[in-house]
């Protein structure tokens, strides 16, 4: 067999595995009853909020208490213990999540949040703020 070959069959099982895995993700969450949620609606999107607040500080933006609500798809997920930061893209561009388990309702970071893959659609809802980079990010309650 050629290397080619070797190679090209390796990604065929690499591919059938992440198949199976994804498979059994979706029949945990049909069992839970939430495989395919449609109830959530956004209000804004990841360019209307840069348009509107990248120019604000973080003072401001939390004597404003801005609640927002966004959806799109999971594009870079960094996980930090309790704590992570996850890159949304929407049709309007990319906006960072600030996801605490503490902030959360009971079960949902550990139990959802962590199971998800890149790519997925998400949805999140939370408070505008600024990180200590700068970086508009939205620290989710939802």
């Amino acid at each position: 067999m050629s290397e080619q070959q070797a190679q090209g069959a390796d990604e065929a099982i690499d591919l059938n595995n992440e198949l199976k895995t994804r498979r059994e993700k979706l029949a945990a969450l049909r069992e839970q009853g939430v495989a395919f949620p449609n109830d959530f609606r956004r209000d804004h999107t990841s360019d209307q909020l840069h348009a509107e607040f990248d120019a604000k500080d973080n003072d401001e933006l939390a004597s404003l208490n801005v609640e927002v609500s966004v959806a799109g798809r999971m594009m870079t997920r960094r996980i930090m213990g309790k704590a992570s930061f996850v890159t949304l893209q929407d049709v309007g561009g990319r906006i960072q999540l600030y996801v605490a388990r503490d902030d959360l309702p009971e079960g949902v970071y550990n139990e959802q949040f962590k199971k998800w893959d890149l790519g997925d659609i998400i949805a999140a809802r939370g408070k505008l703020f600024k990180t200590q980079t700068g970086e508009l990010s939205i620290h989710c309650t939802e």
